[in-house]
């Protein structure tokens, strides 16, 4: 059974505005174990599902998709936001 994860985009730390917040993500949960290659002594497998990344608009739409196509899930919810308000010359004391 294919189980995905669905986790909210959290914005960068270099960014300061919210274009982008609001946005969910879903991925999909490792089915194999990675092993590592003879050869070049890489990590891989063979489930190429990790590979997917989709981008939904809400949180609804993520759970639709994956009730739509019988994927398990779960949610993974964000930390909270904790913004340091400061003045410009704060950084001169």
């Amino acid at each position: 059974m294919t189980i995905a994860r669905i986790s909210e985009v959290e914005r960068k730390t270099t960014q300061s505005g919210k274009a982008n917040a609001g946005r969910w993500l879903l991925e999909f949960e490792r089915q194999q174990p990675q092993r590592a290659d003879p050869l070049t002594g890489w990590n891989g497998s063979g489930d190429t599902n990790t590979q997917v990344r989709l981008s939904f608009k809400t949180k609804e739409a993520a759970i639709a998709y994956c009730k739509k196509h019988g994927l398990q899930y779960h949610l993974l919810p964000s930390g909270p936001v904790r913004l340091k308000i400061q003045a410009y010359a704060d950084n001169f004391r």
